[in-house]
């Protein structure tokens, strides 16, 4: 069957027919993509990231699954290169999200031109990349759970993660007070510049004396990502009727809670997954979030930081380094792919 323009373009694309390790199941695949058709925007990959929730999709454990075959890969951004007959917009050069449910890993895409998501200008290529998973997580977070007024304290473990750093950033802008928990203090000035208010090591003690870093100041929010052990010294943290928020479980072990917190503190123990947010809500709610959020990452007062850029073909490099401990920042893909 002919595509609407009577032309195809070879592509680059990372595809798994079977759930497993990535460096299992994936295939580096060539793929012909049509020619933009009435309606329909090529759009090129610029920039896509590598989460753990991408590791959890292609190895089966995370918490929705794809139909078999599928390229893979969640979030990127990618330049509007052809547009279908007629069509004006998005304007040709304009940076759009590559549409998740067809998978991001891949130098190219044409999807309907209606159902792209425009990134405004003056965003830089990678943290565009980067803008619709983890800040929003972050940003729901904050304010979803507890009313937090200016000079209020929370907790997070996982201090150096993506969502760490974000809500240290978006507790400075808040004016929250923000006491980051790492696995080692060394982390201490990176998270400071980022924004905490103050930095415990995971296995200082912390839980035992949290008004000493917080100048005798109840901790009404706990943000968890790490599960096992950690999950119990934030619930012992939080003050009496504090809320304990788990939205990852990077450690893989079971969450524990310890019984008095929840008996004699009446902690809440809640979960988060933005993916369940975001389907709940009528699209101009998620519209009208990135709006606030987009300025942020204009402006750099949201930033995460970038460890390393990795074309497609060198795949196996860049999965083995996304997922390698203390990397300091997001892997990404980069692109320059044009028809």
């Amino acid at each position: 069957m002919a595509s609407a323009t009577g032309a195809y373009f070879p592509i680059l694309a990372l595809r798994y027919e079977r759930t497993g390790l990535p460096a299992d199941v994936i295939e580096a695949v060539t793929l012909d993509v049509p020619g933009p058709g009435p309606g329909e925007a090529l759009v090129a990959l610029r920039s896509a990231a590598i989460h753990y929730s991408d590791l959890g999709l292609i190895n089966g454990t995370y918490g929705k699954a794809r139909s078999l075959p599928t390229i893979a890969g969640r979030e990127a951004a990618g330049e509007v290169v052809a547009l279908g007959p007629g069509l004006t917009t998005p304007k040709i050069g304009a940076l759009v999200r590559m549409p998740e449910a067809s998978g991001v890993w891949r130098e190219a895409v044409v999807a309907p031109a209606a159902e792209l998501f425009s990134i405004p200008p003056g965003i830089p290529v990678e943290q565009a990349a980067l803008a619709f998973i983890n800040p929003p997580t972050a940003w729901r977070l904050l304010r979803d759970f507890v009313t937090l007024a200016r000079g209020d304290w929370l907790i997070l473990n996982a201090g150096t993660s993506a969502v760490g750093i974000l809500v240290a950033q978006l507790s400075r802008h808040f004016g929250y007070r923000c006491l980051s928990v790492a696995r080692d203090i060394a982390a201490e000035k990176t998270l400071l510049a980022a924004g905490a208010s103050a930095v415990v090591a995971e296995d200082s003690g912390y839980e035992k004396t949290p008004a000493r870093w917080t100048g005798g100041a109840p901790i009404k929010l706990a943000l968890n990502a790490v599960g096992g052990e950690s999950v119990g010294r934030l619930c012992r943290a939080v003050t009496h009727g504090g809320i304990v928020v788990t939205y990852g479980g990077v450690s893989a072990e079971p969450l524990r809670f310890p019984t008095r917190a929840l008996i004699f503190n009446d902690i809440q123990l809640r979960g988060f997954w933005l993916d369940h947010w975001v389907h709940a809500q009528p699209p101009a709610t998620v519209a009208a979030m990135m709006d606030e959020i987009f300025p942020l990452l204009r402006k750099g007062v949201l930033a995460q930081p970038i460890a390393a850029r990795y074309p497609l073909g060198e795949w196996r490099a860049a999965l083995e380094h996304a997922f390698r401990a203390g990397k300091g920042g997001k892997v990404m893909f980069e692109c320059h792919w044009r028809p």
